[in-house]
């Protein structure tokens, strides 16, 4: 489980990290917003903890950018801001939780697990996006109704795709979380399996491929 916290301060920052690194978390750490957007464009993550003061940007507008950008992952705040209109406010702009420091680890890991159940449990199970239908609970695929058939990579591959609609993906983000943290970057296995389901999912010469090449970025549903 990938968790980005980012946190201007070393001592709480280390004290989490420690923490969440102890419990079996592999976790990055970003102490500007800067730092975060960076991470974020690089790597995949299941769980962002988020402090609100950063020393070049106000974490509030951080959340907004990644929720305008697609990124659905559950967002937890962590915050010495700690009025009813603080927290009602970061809730509203679309955080899923809101911790208030001073802050007890017992209590944060309880309500990290708990946005991890949760964000698991309510992932849609049908998929469906320019005639592509994806039944995750069935681990089918049908396009245009006619039944597709893909390997285990090719699946995972495209329900990655289906589930960032709208979001460009690295190739480190795809290498990540579909092969794993050391996957080679340098080879185009990523670019053969994204050619594989632009022939299984073909479409008109005069209409976008499925997936559609960001140069010098990565891929994203066209």
């Amino acid at each position: 489980m990938r968790i980005l916290l980012v946190e201007d301060d070393f001592r709480m920052g280390r004290f989490v990290e420690k923490g969440l690194q102890e419990h079996g978390f592999v976790l990055s750490w970003a102490q500007t917003a800067a730092a975060a957007r960076d991470a974020l464009s690089e790597a995949a993550y299941d769980v962002i903890i988020l402090d609100l003061g950063l020393p070049d940007g106000d974490g509030l507008d951080l959340l907004r950018q990644w929720r305008s950008a697609g990124f659905m992952e559950p967002v937890l705040i962590l915050s010495a801001r700690d009025s009813v209109e603080d927290r009602i406010k970061g809730l509203n702009i679309g955080a899923d939780d809101y911790l208030p420091k001073p802050f007890s680890f017992e209590e944060l890991l309880a309500r990290l697990r708990s946005q991890i159940r949760r964000s698991g449990t309510e992932k849609k199970s049908i998929l469906e996006y320019r005639g592509v239908r994806l039944d995750a609970l069935g681990h089918s695929v049908s396009f245009k109704g006619q039944s597709v058939q893909l390997t285990n990579r090719e699946y995972a591959l495209l329900e990655l795709f289906l589930r960032n609609r709208g979001r460009v993906l690295s190739r480190t983000q795809i290498g990540e979380k579909i092969w794993d943290a050391q996957f080679d970057m340098q080879t185009n296995l990523i670019d053969v399996y994204v050619r594989r389901l632009r022939v299984l999912f073909e479409f008109p010469e005069e209409e976008e491929p499925l997936i559609k090449t960001v140069r010098g970025v990565g891929y994203t549903l066209s």
